[in-house]
């Protein structure tokens, strides 16, 4: 159970955060802030629900992942959560009130959403949440609909988290390493990806849907696929190679873990490819401290992949040139990490500022999710990978950059996939906390 005092000093601290907000933003502290979960979403022509995921300004307040719930912050005053629990028998609409979260909030509970109105005045209150056109009809058309300078301004202090935040993220990874056991495990023993995913999904003893994003189950030449979002069920006894991307969620708050494995019977050039970016990933995180851009963590990341393809002779260059060419890319085309939290990419990755300033991926890396610099209480992800994708390799095999490529060795390895590794870390104010390797 999470600790009650934690939950009551990271109440208070939005509690400031909002205010200080409004301030920012030149609101008047007069309005209030009505921050909406979000509604239940169904397939096209359809009578069936989506999965439910609320948004995360609410879940940073109440950890309740239900459709219309409403968390009021009114300067000056107790957060209140208007808490909607129809009354229905075709669904359990139980909310378990745990004291550890409910004392810190005034909690008024409601049998329709239509009676959130009594508790709201639509002149002075500022929506936020995906429903606009639903509360204004609730509460008025004068209502003011998601202020894009109050969401940059919360968006950006997204990525400060609090102690509360961070030790549900270091639980959610001691769970997920549980499911990583199992996985590998399984993997031993010969089972088809689903026979993985199912061995994940059995240890952390969870539902699919209440992961924190689809597992990446990849075997063999699918690890090459970056998100991969199948589930092979055919027999895996003779695969040589396992790269698993899968978290777990506590209260909203999700681990994302990957981990590659490679049985002894793996082309050699491959186990020590997988041996070297184990070593690298360790280096990367030990490499990071507060004032770095995360720009530098992943142009380090590039130079030291690109060092290794040459160390197992994958690559003829040296560094500068491999740079120049973006032939490091063809081997790694994703970011090294992004930030992480409520959502597992978590909100303003490329701000720079309360004011919305925006920095955009670099030219040689669109795909990077983070452009922060590295700073206390942030938390993000380091996953560093090398995959043979024909894709991308390919279209170089008879151009200048394909000379200086091991094309031999290329072909030997395509059916083994490729690598990624991937670790949480804390940023905190005596150092670097890998909330993955002690959690």
């Amino acid at each position: 159970m999470p600790s009650k005092q934690l939950f009551a000093e990271h109440i208070a601290s939005l509690e400031n955060n909002y205010q200080s907000a409004l301030q920012f933003c030149g609101i008047s502290e007069e309005n209030s802030i009505l921050v909406h979960s979000g509604s239940e979403q169904f397939y096209y022509a359809d009578d069936r629900a989506v999965a439910f995921q609320a948004y995360g300004h609410f879940l940073h307040w109440v950890p309740v992942n239900r459709p219309d719930q409403f968390l009021l912050f009114t300067p000056g005053q107790r957060a209140r959560y208007l808490q909607v629990t129809p009354s229905d028998y075709w669904h359990d609409q139980t909310i378990d009130n745990a004291d550890w979260w409910t004392d810190s909030l005034n909690i008024i509970n409601l049998d329709r959403v239509e009676e959130i109105a009594k508790y709201i005045d639509s002149a002075h209150t500022i929506y936020m949440g995906q429903e606009p056109e639903m509360a204004q009809a609730l509460l008025g058309g004068q209502l003011e609909v998601n202020p894009q300078p109050l969401l940059h301004y919360l968006n950006y202090q997204r990525a400060y988290k609090s102690d509360y935040e961070v030790s549900q993220l270091r639980e959610a990874n001691a769970k997920a390493l549980i499911g990583h056991k199992a996985a590998e495990d399984a993997f031993k023993e010969g089972l088809s990806e689903y026979g993985i995913h199912q061995a994940y999904l059995d240890a952390c003893e969870i539902l699919e849907y209440e992961a924190p994003y689809t597992n990446i189950v990849a075997l063999d030449d699918r690890s090459a696929i970056l998100h991969y979002q199948n589930k092979r069920r055919g027999s895996a006894m003779n695969s040589q190679v396992l790269l698993i991307d899968a978290g777990y969620r506590l209260n909203n708050y999700g681990s994302d873990i990957t981990r590659t494995y490679a049985k002894d019977s793996a082309h050699p050039v491959f186990r020590s490819l997988l041996e070297g970016m184990e070593s690298l990933e360790t280096e990367l995180v030990d490499s990071i401290e507060i004032g770095k851009n995360y720009t530098e963590i992943h142009a380090s990341t590039l130079r030291r992949v690109g060092a290794l393809l040459r160390q197992l002779e994958l690559v003829n260059a040296d560094d500068e040139v491999m740079l120049e060419m973006k032939l490091p890319q063809l081997f790694m085309p994703h970011g090294v990490g992004h930030l992480l939290g409520l959502q597992v990419h978590d909100v303003a990755g490329f701000q720079q500022n309360l004011a919305g300033t925006m920095k955009a991926a670099p030219e040689h890396s669109p795909a990077l999710r983070n452009t922060r610099t590295v700073e206390e209480n942030m938390v993000f992800t380091i996953e560093p990978g090398c995959y043979f994708i024909p894709l991308l390799l390919e279209p170089q095999r008879n151009t200048a950059i394909g000379k200086m490529l091991n094309w031999n060795l290329i072909d030997e390895l395509y059916p083994y996939g490729g690598i990624r590794i991937e670790d949480n870390i804390s940023v905190t104010k005596s150092g670097i906390e890998n909330l993955t390797r002690k959690p």
